[in-house]
């Protein structure tokens, strides 16, 4: 079973802060629909300056969220799937649901 010293609370708190904000999440949810984007094409998309959707591209990078590959002088971003599929990992469930079966752990 997981303690909470083995488990980087602090890390978890980033993540679910990038995920709090609206505009973030409608970033996310583009990505998602559309895969790899230039984000060129992503002020578009979510109807905001490069200025603004930078600082909320540079949130969901930080916490992992989110991955950045540059082509020239341009950059496509797309979600990290492994990361949003264990956003409630084994590990952070055993932490808040420990009773769920035999072995402790969901």
């Amino acid at each position: 079973m997981a303690t909470a010293s083995v488990v980087s609370f602090e890390e978890y708190e980033q993540k679910f802060k990038a995920l709090a904000d609206q505009k973030r999440l409608q970033i996310m949810y583009e990505l998602c629909q559309r895969g790899n984007t230039c984000v060129c094409d992503l002020t578009e998309i979510v109807d905001m300056p490069q200025s603004k959707l930078s600082y909320h591209l540079k949130i969901l990078l930080d916490a992992n969220i989110i991955k950045k590959e540059t082509k020239g002088t341009w950059s496509y971003y797309e979600l990290n799937s492994d990361e949003i599929g264990s956003l409630l990992s084994e590990q952070l469930c055993c932490i808040f649901r420990p009773n769920i079966n035999s072995s402790g752990c969901c």
